[in-house]
C-alpha cells in the first residue's frame, strides 16, 4: 500500500506545478537518496521506499512509502501527477546464489523488485513520460554484462533490465531511455556482497552526477548507455 507521509497537502502546490518532476524508486539506498540530492535542486522528487522513516523530505522532496513488489499483486497506487519529466529506477536487491543454490522463490523475489516493478511502474506513469517527452532511467550494474557463478540470480535480473530498457526505448520513441550501470559502489548493497575499501570503489555521487548527464542531454540526443566504472578496476589492484 501506498502512504505519502504530507498526505494532508495537496499533490501539488502552485509552486511545485511550475517545477519539473522527477520520481525516483529506492529512495532509501545509498544511490537512491544522492540521486534525489541532486535532481532535489530543480526537480520536485517524488522518493519511492519502503521505510517511511528513512525517507528523505524537504520543499521539493515528497516522500512516497511504497512497496513495489507487493504493488505488484494489487492496485499499485503511485502518486497522481500531471506529468514526470524523470523517471529513475534504483530500487534492487542482491543476494549471492549459484544455480544450485537459488529457489524459485529467490528468483522471484529478485525478479520482482529488479524488473517486474520497474516494467509496472513504468506503464503506469508513460501517460505522464509521454506528456513531458521525459526521460527514463533504469540503474544497473557491471552484472548486466557478465555473469557470475556465485552471483547469477542477480546477474540474470541486470541482463533482463537491459532488454526492458531498449525494449521500451523502441516502443516508445517519444520517451528518452538511458541505462547507467555502476561498477563497485560503496552502498549497503555492496557491503552485503563483499569486503571492500571504500576509497578504492565509486561514490554514490558519482553515479547521480551520471544520472544529471542523461537528463540535461539536449533535445536532439539521448544517451542511451552510460558505464560508471572505478578510476582503477579492483581485479587490477595489488
Amino acid at each position: 500500500m501506498t502512504d505519502i507521509k504530507n498526505d494532508s497537502a495537496p499533490a501539488h502546490s502552485d509552486d511545485q506545478a511550475l517545477q519539473k518532476v522527477a520520481v525516483v524508486t529506492g529512495a532509501t539506498g545509498g544511490m537512491g537518496r544522492e540521486i534525489i540530492a541532486d535532481l532535489a535542486g530543480d526537480y520536485h522528487v517524488y522518493a519511492l521506499g519502503r521505510s517511511a522513516a528513512d525517507l528523505p523530505e524537504s520543499d521539493s522532496i515528497t516522500p512516497v512509502t511504497i512497496d513495489l513488489v507487493a504493488g505488484l499483486d494489487e492496485d499499485m497506487a503511485l502518486p497522481e501527477l500531471d506529468r514526470v519529466d524523470v523517471l529513475v529506477h534504483a530500487a534492487a536487491q542482491a543476494t549471492k546464489y549459484s544455480v544450485e543454490e537459488a529457489t524459485p522463490e529467490n528468483w522471484r523475489a529478485h525478479m520482482d523488485l529488479n524488473v517486474h516493478a520497474p516494467a509496472e511502474v513504468t506503464r503506469i506513469l508513460l501517460p505522464q513520460l509521454r506528456k513531458a517527452e521525459g526521460t527514463v532511467v533504469f540503474i544497473n550494474s557491471g552484472a548486466g554484462r557478465h555473469s557470475y557463478g556465485d552471483n547469477v540470480v542477480y546477474a540474470a535480473t541486470k541482463h533482463a533490465l537491459y532488454a526492458l530498457a531498449d525494449g521500451l526505448r523502441i516502443s516508445e520513441p517519444g520517451i528518452r531511455v538511458s541505462t547507467v550501470a555502476p561498477g563497485p559502489t560503496d552502498t549497503p548493497m555492496l557491503q552485503g556482497l563483499q569486503d571492500y575499501d571504500p576509497s578504492q570503489v565509486i561514490a554514490p555521487a558519482e553515479v547521480a552526477r551520471a544520472i544529471r548527464t542523461v537528463v540535461e542531454a539536449g533535445p536532439t540526443t539521448q544517451l542511451t548507455e552510460i558505464q560508471v566504472r572505478p578510476r582503477i578496476e579492483l581485479s587490477l589492484r595489488k
